[in-house]
């Protein structure tokens, strides 16, 4: 099997709901996405993947979608205030976890028809999550 990977850096802001820790306040994060493309077999140029490719998609839509955008469950009551200030925001249904995020990550490289084996989401320089899916 092999595999390619790239790193995907952007900005971020948080919060997370039902949370007793620091993380239950607005904050921000300078991520890292590690997207790994897996193939049992190379093309004809010897390639998995071409790395641009990931570029120009996965990471054009990081950058379009999540850079610089606070990530927020839509149930988030900030939500309005946010609005009213046009501040750029990203909703989920979920928490936006670094787990979840790297499962949003992981779904839409899924959905481009990229052969994705994980997803790794530093949120900070010790810190990650990973989703991958059960086999």
């Amino acid at each position: 099997m092999f595999l390619v990977t790239r790193e995907i850096d952007f900005c971020y802001g948080h919060r997370l709901l039902a949370y007793e820790g620091k993380c239950r306040h607005l904050h921000g994060h300078n991520g890292r996405a590690v997207i790994s493309i897996e193939g049992e077999s190379l093309d004809h140029r010897g390639m998995v993947l071409d790395f641009s490719d990931i570029k120009s998609v996965v990471s054009q839509w990081i950058d379009d979608h999540l850079d610089h955008r606070m990530i927020l469950n839509r149930e988030d009551p900030v939500i309005p205030i946010l609005e009213e200030m046009g501040e750029p925001m990203y909703l989920l249904d979920a928490n936006p976890t670094a787990e979840n995020i790297a499962k949003l990550i992981y779904d839409f490289t899924a959905e481009h028809g990229f052969p994705i084996a994980e997803v790794r989401l530093w949120e900070t320089p010790r810190c990650f999550a990973t989703y991958r899916p059960a086999r």
